[in-house]
């Protein structure tokens, strides 16, 4: 596959299927999903047991350019220091028919997950696919500005994961040694072993490119329904990727929630189950290959609050076939290079809050720290936590986990 002569001229726009998108669901869901072999009451027990029924059920191995060929794992308990990590959904299909004839493979979910070195905070940022960006230095073709969905293309059969970590890491500024790959029916088996996400719709979500149909009010959503929801693009919003982002937070955000629920958390049977699920559907980087390594990073998620994870769109500016990330952008990518919080002060468009969502108390009343505008004591140690959150700038959109938010269908007639 070459390149344009021009690399500063965007190709040729890359064509869609009916049946599109991947799942951002990859997301939490991946690192969580192994994640919860750890975090219940008996996750250590889980872990050991997972490894040994899951050893041989792992996905193919990615390797990526920044690893520690031989690095020993770490042994079971929260990883040392901070963690990147890329997750990315491709729209191929896997040769499975029933999402028709699919010739490409792109990522259409690019999602980073940030966790600070102290374990307090987590940010997942969303990457729009049709946003320009440098794509990394790639086996099939590269360095030249072409959307950000076209990283897995150009990585070729062996290296699309790598060329999605470099690109991002070319956008970020941050190093990512962990990743890992998503299909459409891992998403269907991870949301089945989850055992069901509820999600709430304040106007009908009728569409039928991905095939969900649901009335107002909540759904307890798993398997072929949970991809569709995902999927759905003309069913919400504005019937763009920008909106379906908002509409995948929604999905992320109840997801961090039914999983840190005591009833999902403290259920051995349920945990086994995701942990299976993630490591026979998700390709993982090798640098992620590995139970232990899994359930450390698992474990510097289970005790952030749900306030401190928050999924963040980036920032873009609409160009011609595309988007492009603005200037914004940079606030959010020096926050996470300096490994600080940020605090979001505007929710997606079509993002609304749930009616009938229980109240909680503002955290703001009880942790200083979670209010954008708190400053560091000058004597204090350069904590880069101490600052308390970065305020990101309203063009940011996007929601903590502890936000209870519903989506907004699209009527059928704009469709």
């Amino acid at each position: 596959m070459t390149r344009n002569a021009d690399a500063s001229k965007p190709r040729a726009a890359v064509r869609h299927g009916r049946l599109r998108k991947s799942n951002p669901f990859v997301t939490v869901a991946k690192i969580v999903a192994a994640t919860a072999a750890v975090v219940g009451v008996s996750g250590i027990a889980v872990a050991g047991v997972a490894a040994l029924g899951l050893a041989n059920s792992v996905k193919p191995v990615a390797h990526l350019d920044n690893e520690t060929p031989g690095a020993p794992p770490p042994n079971i308990g929260a990883i040392e220091g901070g963690v990147n990590l890329l997750l990315v959904g491709s729209d191929s299909g896997d040769g499975n028919q029933a999402y028709g004839e699919r010739d490409e493979n792109l990522n259409d979910v690019t999602i980073l997950m940030h966790i600070s070195a102290d374990h307090s905070s987590a940010t997942v940022v969303s990457f729009p696919r049709d946003m320009y960006v440098q794509i990394g230095d790639c086996a099939d073709g590269g360095n030249g500005r072409d959307k950000m969905n076209t990283a897995l293309m150009y990585g070729g059969a062996d290296g699309g994961l790598a060329c999605a970590v470099s690109t991002v890491e070319g956008i970020t500024g941050l190093s990512i040694p962990f990743a890992a790959q998503i299909g459409f029916d891992g998403v269907i088996s991870m949301s089945n072993a989850v055992g069901g996400v509820p999600v709430c719709v304040t106007e009908p979500l009728n569409d039928a490119w991905s095939g969900i149909n649901l009335d107002v009010g909540t759904h307890d959503l798993s398997g072929a329904s949970a991809l569709a929801f995902l999927r759905s693009r003309h069913g919400v919003g504005d019937g763009s990727d920008l909106s379906r982002i908002s509409n995948q937070q929604v999905f992320l955000s109840s997801l961090v929630r039914t999983l840190k629920s005591s009833d999902t958390l403290s259920d051995p049977i349920k945990l086994y189950s995701i942990a299976r699920a993630a490591l026979k559907n998700v390709t993982l980087s090798s640098s992620l290959n590995n139970i232990d390594t899994m359930v450390s990073i698992a474990a510097a998620l289970k005790d952030i609050p749900l306030d401190r994870v928050a999924f963040v769109q980036t920032p873009t500016a609409t160009v011609e076939g595309g988007v492009e990330a603005t200037s914004d952008a940079d606030v959010l990518w020096t926050a996470l290079q300096s490994d600080q919080a940020v605090a979001l002060s505007a929710t997606g468009k079509y993002v609304v809050t749930d009616p009938n969502a229980p109240v909680t108390p503002d955290p703001a009343t009880t942790d200083a720290a979670a209010d954008p505008a708190a400053t560091a004591d000058p004597a204090a140690p350069a904590d880069p936590s101490a600052a308390g959150p970065v305020a990101l700038p309203d063009t940011i959109t996007g929601q903590n986990a502890a936000q209870n938010t519903c989506t907004a269908g699209r009527p059928e007639e704009d469709q």
